[in-house]
């Protein structure tokens, strides 16, 4: 007879294993539902918007001005 190995402890361990994500994932839950009441909010404001200013940005800081070049003259090319 082959050695098998015990499906009773690795059932258990991975229903421990399980349980314990449920647990973590509740407390996550539980801790977001926390934050979202104390946010200070304004009533009809889509936080994922807030702050966005329409129209053309700024470029970013972190490009240099040779790479703004180069870009530029990429899209001068491709149309």
């Amino acid at each position: 007879m082959a050695n098998r190995s015990r499906p009773s402890q690795q059932k258990r361990h991975k229903e421990r294993a399980r349980q314990e994500k449920q647990k973590m994932k509740f407390e996550r839950r539980q801790e977001a539902k926390v934050n979202r009441t104390n946010s200070p909010r304004q009533p009809g404001e889509d936080p994922d918007i807030a702050g966005i200013v329409p129209g053309p940005q700024p470029p970013r800081e972190d490009m240099l001005i040779d790479d703004i070049d180069e870009v530029e003259a990429e899209a001068d090319e491709a149309s």
